[in-house]
């Protein structure tokens, strides 16, 4: 009985074809948005012309505009500031709500409401409770302290917008945390157990280098997401960025900028390709010294 092989010939083509909406869906709303921002950041168009070709003007007039430098000093600042407690405070949390306890779900679900809830609804609710009218100025003035110009003060209204940022981000790190902790070898700790090790220095020799890889990524996350902050410092200072715009941040100079019937799209658009590279820049250098580390 004969047996006849049966070819099959499977077009180029085939793979492409499946892949052929997601590339349309990519290309169309993020590819071609960039590319047209790349573009218009060599124009001085504005909202209701197309302006013309200027090469780096707006680069160059970057150099020289004091609200540019505001807008990176506050923005680097944000980094320096929430980052690290986004690093740290998660896991610590995540180290928390790991432990098979009655009711530890529920405190899971709490510490993760946050992060589900709309930025505008939690910072409208953070506005609320740091005005000099507050509930928490009117403790202080109960417990007979002075009132506190959380939203007025420049710096102080900047450390506040920090800490809506971390409050809200504490519940979606600390899932990434659980994911990479359950991972880690129950051994390690009884090892480190039976040779008199306490829960501090099992966290430092056990905890961290097995979670290193896990903290480098939130670094990177969280630096990316706290140099576009935009929203919180927004709702809180509002859309001129606080008094003399002493609080604005580069996403906020683009909005301010870019918007209008008369905005400059083109120096708006120079604006967002340096937020761009700088936003990569930080992810570099994390992953960077992530493998020094290595190494």
């Amino acid at each position: 009985m004969k047996t006849h092989a049966r070819v099959t010939t499977h077009s180029p083509a085939g793979p492409w074809l499946f892949l052929a909406p997601g590339l349309l869906i990519v290309g169309a709303f993020s590819l071609y948005p960039f590319l047209s921002t790349v573009a218009h950041s060599f124009t001085d168009a504005r909202t209701l012309a197309p302006g013309r070709f200027t090469g780096g003007a707006n680069y160059r007039d970057m150099l020289h505009d004091a609200m540019f430098w505001t807008g990176l000093r506050n923005s680097l600042l944000y980094v320096l500031g929430a980052v690290p407690p986004l690093v740290i405070l998660p896991l610590l949390l995540a180290m928390l709500v790991q432990r098979r306890i009655p009711g530890i779900a529920f405190f899971r679900a709490a510490f993760y409401t946050p992060v589900v809830a709309s930025v505008v609804v939690v910072g409208l609710i953070w506005v609320w409770l740091l005005d000099d009218r507050g509930l928490i100025n009117a403790l202080l003035e109960g417990l007979g302290f002075g009132t506190v110009g959380f939203l007025s003060d420049s710096w102080l209204l900047l450390l506040s917008a920090m800490a809506v940022t971390v409050w809200k981000g504490l519940g979606y790190y600390m899932v990434i945390y659980l994911a990479a902790l359950a991972d880690v070898p129950r051994e390690l700790h009884e090892a480190c157990a039976v040779d008199g090790a306490g829960a501090v220095r099992r966290f430092l020799t056990v905890t961290v280098p097995a979670l290193r890889g896990t903290m480098v990524l939130v670094a990177a996350l969280s630096s990316v997401n706290a140099f576009k902050v935009f929203s919180e410092v927004y709702l809180m200072a509002g859309p001129t960025g606080g008094p003399g715009g002493e609080d604005t941040t580069l996403v906020m100079l683009v909005q301010q900028v870019g918007t209008g019937l008369n905005g400059r799209v083109g120096y708006a658009s120079a604006l967002s390709v340096v937020v761009f590279v700088i936003t990569l820049g930080l992810m570099l250098l994390v992953l960077r010294a992530h493998r020094r580390e290595d190494a």
